[in-house]
Parts: C-alpha cells; sequence; structure tokens
C-alpha cells in the first residue's frame, strides 16, 4: 500500500512539476514541443523505411532532405502568392468602404450608418496592415523567431532518430505490475491522437484548397488567402468555415455590392466545404476511432490557449486526446467493478 502511494505522490509531483516547467518556460520550449511534435509524426514513415532496409539514419536523413525541400518549395512559391493577396485585399478595401458609402447614401439611409460602415472599415484596413507587418513575429522575440526556425530542425531530427530507442528505454523503466496497463493506455493514446492529428491535418489542407478554388472561381479578390486561412483553421469545429464565410462575405459585399447571385456564390463554396467535410473527408480521413467530441475540442483549445498561449494551442488536442483515454479507461473499471459488486450482491 505504502509502495502504491509514493508512486501515486510521485505521478503528481512529476504532474505538478511539468505544468510549472511548461509555464516557467513556455517562451523557449516551443521549438522543442514543434521538433517532438514533427518527429512522432514522421515516425511512421521512418518505420516504413527500416522496413524496406534502409538504416534509422539513413532513413531520417531521407525524410529530412524531402520535408526540407517540400517546405522550401512551398515558402517559394506560396509566399509571394500570398502577400499579393494581402496587397490586393488592402488596396482594395477603401474602395470597398467608398462603394458601399455610395450604395447607402443612394437609397437614402442615415449619414450616422454610412460613418460607422467607415469607421469599421478603417479599423479593418489598419488591423489587416498590422497583421501583416507583424505576423511572423506576433507573440515572441525575435531571438525566439530564431530559435523556432534553427532549433525545431535540429531537435525534430535527433528525435527522429532515436525515437524507437527512447521509447524502448520509457518502456524498460515501467513497474512490472503496471507495465500492462501503461502498453494499453499508451496505445489508446496513440491511436487516438495520430488518428485525430494526421487525419485532421489532410481534412484542413483539403478544406483549404476548395475554399481558396472555389472562391477563386467566384471571382473574389483575395479570395485565395481567405479560403486558406479558413481551412487551415477548420481544425477548430465550424470555426474555420464560419469565419471564412463572414470575411468573405463582407469582402465580396465590398466588390461586388448587393448582387445577391455573386455573394450567394461565396455562401454556396462553405456549404459545400461543410458537406465535402461531412460527408467524405472526415468519415474517410478521421474516422469514429478518434472519439474527440467537437466541444470538448474547442474548450481544450481556448482553455490551453488561455492558459500558455500558442504553445497551449498546440498542447491543446493530445492534452484532450491523453484526459479523454484516461477518462474513458476510468470509466470502464468503475463499470467492472460496480457489475462485479452487483452479482457478489
Amino acid at each position: 500500500m505504502i509502495q502504491i502511494r509514493l508512486s501515486h505522490l510521485l505521478s503528481i509531483t512529476v504532474l505538478f512539476l511539468a505544468l510549472y516547467l511548461l509555464t516557467a518556460l513556455s517562451d523557449i520550449a516551443l521549438p522543442f514541443v514543434l521538433g517532438f511534435a514533427l518527429a512522432y509524426f514522421l515516425d511512421p514513415l521512418a518505420d516504413w523505411l527500416e522496413a524496406l532496409g534502409m538504416r534509422r539514419s539513413l532513413a531520417t536523413l531521407t525524410i529530412t532532405f524531402f520535408v526540407g525541400f517540400a517546405l522550401l518549395a512551398i515558402l517559394a512559391f506560396g509566399l509571394p502568392v500570398l502577400a499579393q493577396q494581402i496587397a490586393l485585399i488592402i488596396a482594395a478595401l477603401p474602395g470597398y468602404i467608398s462603394d458601399i458609402q455610395a450604395w447607402m447614401l443612394e437609397r437614402n439611409l442615415a449619414e450616422g450608418q454610412s460613418e460607422l460602415v467607415s469607421g469599421m472599415g478603417d479599423t479593418l484596413l489598419a488591423g489587416l496592415q498590422s497583421t501583416a507587418s507583424s505576423m511572423l513575429l506576433s507573440g515572441m522575440s525575435f531571438i525566439n523567431l530564431l530559435a523556432l526556425i534553427f532549433i525545431t530542425p535540429i531537435v525534430a531530427i535527433y528525435m527522429l532518430n532515436d525515437w524507437d530507442r527512447m521509447v524502448s528505454r520509457v518502456d524498460e523503466i515501467l513497474p512490472d505490475e503496471q507495465v500492462e496497463v501503461v502498453r494499453y493506455l499508451a496505445q489508446q493514446i496513440d491511436e487516438t491522437l495520430s488518428g485525430f492529428a494526421r487525419g485532421q491535418i489532410l481534412v484542413c489542407l483539403s478544406l483549404g484548397m476548395v475554399y481558396a478554388i472555389g472562391l477563386s472561381l467566384a471571382g473574389l479578390e483575395g479570395g485565395l488567402i481567405i479560403g486558406v486561412f479558413a481551412g487551415l483553421i477548420s481544425f477548430i469545429p465550424y470555426v474555420g468555415a464560419a469565419f471564412g464565410m463572414v470575411l468573405a462575405g463582407a469582402l465580396g459585399l465590398g466588390q461586388f455590392g448587393f448582387d445577391l447571385t455573386a455573394l450567394g456564390l461565396i455562401v454556396a463554396v462553405f456549404f459545400v466545404g461543410q458537406f465535402f467535410e461531412g460527408n467524405i473527408l472526415t468519415p474517410r480521413l478521421v474516422g469514429d476511432r478518434v472519439k474527440l467530441h467537437p466541444v470538448w475540442i474547442i474548450f481544450a483549445l481556448l482553455a490551453m490557449g488561455s492558459l500558455f498561449g500558442f504553445l497551449g494551442l498546440l498542447l491543446a488536442v493530445p492534452l484532450a486526446a491523453i484526459i479523454g483515454v484516461l477518462v474513458r479507461y476510468g470509466l470502464t473499471l468503475y463499470m467492472r467493478d460496480y457489475v462485479n459488486r452487483s452479482k457478489d450482491g
């Protein structure tokens, strides 16, 4: 009984120590968390290359080369296009505001409403200019940004190369009386987390393509960047589509005026995307094995984001997956004990 209590006390101490370090070192922990996440997601690919006969070091080097080449290609071809789209929106926004004001004055609407639109437009323009100029430096110092760029790949490479050895070492130090339970819980957490994260990344990328192509075909200026951004934040249930529809609708109102056909096409793009996600993407790429309720995901993202900022957003889904697995396991034990007590009674 004393040994169990000491092990529990040790676990609680380690948990509080981890939370304290996460809070105290949140400014420098981001590269290490991102490096660990990259190694975790790329480990199955490294295992597959090992199964083909590659040494682990060569598999790591091969993955690093192709991932680095893909990122450089995305940056080289994607960033100029996105920068052009942002500049296009900023340049066109004053004209959109003037058109809306003229439309309102033609219909003898109140002058105060016209001034309200002008004020809202000026605020939006200032916000876009501020966001465009400080997007990469927001929330972090220049030194932290350099650490994110240079340290993250180094951490990911080392952890990917040593991943199997680290897992084996952790498995060796597990207590004999608890090893089976820990292995079972770790397997459940891995299946839940990997199933959600890898599937959700593909869902977000697919939705980004659907929104970007659809808004571009609808003729919306700046539709490409709005679609990409709406897709990327679609890991928060319903938020990506809602945010993208509001922003695209506002820009569409300025560009097309109160053209119901053009505005209807913009709205239709997001309805098609949501139908595509709910009936094709999520069932095929994520599936029912994830067992993470959307409300639980939203709460985890808001809570962790409030506590730890951007780092908390990265850790929210893994923590939600871990808590979900532990709660389901605890309920299973409780129900089993309850059934046994009922039979004995």
